[in-house]
């Protein structure tokens, strides 16, 4: 009982006293002092016998009262000594044996009296730094022991020996909150396998598995920058199999104030896990083609236009004018780019479809390049909403690419989706009859220019991809909430699978295509492999610390409105033509006529823009694209009134 007694007294101090501290650095410079003597005398106790030992001890006492004053050596929180206070230490030491120096060649000078041997302050200056540094490194591991004394420590592993991991190691042994220990380093770099940091052996990664289970490891740090994606799924698959917990160190730049801190330590988020490798891109090509050029981005306020604005400032053009029909994003917007230093920018709030708006657009700015991302994307709203899909996704673009040509822009960029590919939706169908007008209108151009060369041509250039990763009606959102609300995850159909791509992966391929493009290419992107949707939610319970179905159950919902199972891109070899750039392929699809297809097309926009029957609207949809076959919907029964051909086959 008096053992657990003083150990509580013992935690309960945290902190020493600072009176404390400072009459302990007294006592033990003055401890050191007479033994620097001893030393000299070869431990001869008789040289104590000399007054002239104790005027000298008091001479250097007024030198470290001093000089422990003036740096405030005290000051420190003595648990959390660092690199900082072992300077302070032997500034204070060096100081105090110099002056005692510099008293004694002033008293030879002027009375030709030595008062001590310069070979004494030296033995003295070693002896007080190492045991004033000392007693804090040992007072330092005693309240450490001490605090976590009977309180059971989780095991360690850091992945990662380079200064990220030695900066991880060091904040967690100044959090005395942490409870941890720290059993081996985990090293992909050959040379620093066999070494020791601090005692901590390092392990080679190739054995990673093995010495996790060996080392009984409860956590694993990841403090390495170079570690390629599909290696950091084998690594967090094994551990959320084993239930180790694994953390992620924040880069460089967000540690405050240089410094990393516990609280820092980030688990690891699903969105690290479908990352794949960066791709860096700066196009010497695309930076002649933009630089001092006006651009105009549509939906700039969405998470790929925005994405595509902060790509087009390295670019340095004249100016980005930006244009979305949503308010407070469009702010919020002005306001970033306003705190990173960017003012070419010009703000133009209003809707596409406005065709007076469109036009002062145009005619106000004289944009050289149009990035076109503003649509309606929301598969089983637009399943709803068809007019809607067809006023904003196909009237809104045949609005921009015909003022794009009456204005001589250069470049017109659309962004498309992989649900354009033989569509099973209102908004895949809407987002494909506008790749297919853009098309149209650029071969139609074309053919124009030939005859005319002196006749300005507008290049237009579509962009299709799938699902990316934090966008505005993302599932992955969904089931954070769903999770952080204790379940159930719901998930449309066991089989569900889905291409995901990071936002700015996706915006520099988008400004690589837009700067490749001849004109009237639809060029898709290599999205990597399709995700199992099930798996993706299982894994994101796993990482929230919990079991799927024990403590998160799954339930399936069915496929909503217009869902398809399998999302295509036409992005194997039968169907698609390779770039110069390995991620980016031309899909190869039908030719339309431009008279006939815009008869077409206005006979759609008609009766959508004045709200009139939907089903009618509908069923012109699919007799544009006759591989709009519905899925899951109301629409179905169309299909059965209309013939079905696959017109994706393909033009050669």
């Amino acid at each position: 009982m008096l053992k657990r007694y003083r150990l509580k007294r013992i935690r309960n101090l945290s902190i020493l006293p600072r009176w404390v501290i400072f009459l302990l650095d007294i006592s033990i410079s003055a401890i050191c002092f007479l033994l620097a003597y001893l030393i000299k005398a070869e431990f001869d106790f008789n040289i104590f016998s000399q007054s002239q030992i104790l005027t000298n001890l008091l001479i250097l006492m007024g030198f470290n009262v001093s000089l422990f004053s003036l740096f405030r050596v005290y000051a420190g929180i003595i648990r959390f000594t660092g690199l900082q206070d072992t300077f302070r230490i032997f500034s204070v030491v060096f100081f105090a044996n110099a002056g005692y120096f510099l008293l004694d060649l002033f008293i030879q000078k002027w009375y030709d009296y030595h008062i001590i041997p310069v070979s004494i302050l030296i033995i003295n200056t070693l002896l007080c730094f190492v045991a004033l540094s000392t007693y804090r490194v040992l007072i330092k591991y005693f309240f450490s022991y001490v605090t976590t004394l009977n309180v059971s420590k989780k095991r360690v592993a850091i992945y990662g020996a380079g200064d990220v991991g030695i900066s991880t190691k060091r904040a967690l042994e100044h959090d005395m909150t942490a409870n941890i220990q720290m059993v081996l380093f985990l090293e992909d770099d050959q040379r620093k396998v066999g070494k020791n940091i601090d005692g901590i052996k390092i392990f080679a990664t190739d054995q990673l598995e093995g010495l996790l289970k060996q080392y009984m490891v409860d956590e694993l740090i990841i403090a390495s920058t170079k570690l390629p994606s599909r290696r950091k799924n084998e690594i967090v698959d094994f551990c959320l199999d084993h239930k180790i917990t694994v953390y992620t160190v924040p880069p460089l730049k967000n540690w405050i104030n240089g410094q990393l801190s516990t609280r820092q330590l980030q688990n690891v988020k699903i969105e690290d896990l479908l990352e794949r490798e960066q791709i860096k891109i700066y196009n010497t090509i695309l930076f002649e083609q933009i630089h001092n050029k006006t651009i105009l981005v549509t939906g700039a306020a969405g998470s790929i236009g925005s994405e595509i604005v902060r790509q087009l400032i390295q670019y340095k053009p004249k100016s980005i004018v930006l244009n979305d029909n949503a308010e407070t994003p469009l702010h919020d917007l002005q306001l970033e780019l306003v705190e990173i230093g960017f003012d070419n920018f010009k703000l133009a709030l209003g809707d596409i479809r406005n065709e007076l708006i469109v036009e002062r657009i145009f005619e106000n700015y004289q944009p050289n390049f149009v990035y076109h991302a503003a649509a309606y994307k929301h598969v089983p709203m637009m399943e709803h909403s068809p007019l809607e899909a067809i006023c904003t996704n196909v009237a809104g673009t045949k609005l921009l690419a015909d003022m794009a040509v009456k204005y001589g822009v250069e470049r017109f960029v659309m962004i498309s989706t992989d649900k354009a590919v033989n569509p099973t939706n209102v908004m895949g169908a809407s987002k494909r009859i506008a790749e297919m007008y853009v098309q149209s209108l650029c071969q139609y151009h074309d053919a124009l220019t030939k005859l005319d060369p002196s006749k300005k041509q507008t290049k237009f250039i579509t962009t299709r991809f799938g699902n990316v990763l934090g966008s505005n009606g993302s599932v992955i959102p969904r089931f954070k909430k769903q999770i952080q609300a204790g379940g159930p995850v719901t998930v449309t159909h066991p089989d569900i699978t889905r291409f995901f791509m990071t936002i700015p992966e996706a915006c520099q391929l988008v400004l690589e295509a837009g700067s490749m493009g001849n004109g009237g290419e639809i060029f898709v992107f290599d999205m990597g492999s399709a995700v199992k949707i099930a798996d993706l939610a299982r894994k994101m319970i796993k990482l929230s610390g919990l079991e799927p179905d024990d403590d998160i159950k799954i339930e399936y919902s069915g496929l909503r409105p217009g869902e398809k199972l399998y999302e295509e891109l036409l992005n194997n070899a039968e169907n698609t033509l390779p770039t110069y750039h390995e991620k980016i392929l031309i899909a190869k699809t039908r030719t339309l006529e431009y008279a006939t297809l815009s008869v077409q097309i206005d006979a759609l926009i008609g009766p959508a823009q004045r709200q009139e029957s939907v089903t009618l609207v509908v069923k012109a949809m699919k007799e544009l694209v006759p591989e709009f076959v519905s899925n899951n919907s109301e629409f179905e029964k169309l299909d059965k009134q209309t013939p079905v051909v696959n017109m994706q086959k393909t033009a050669n």
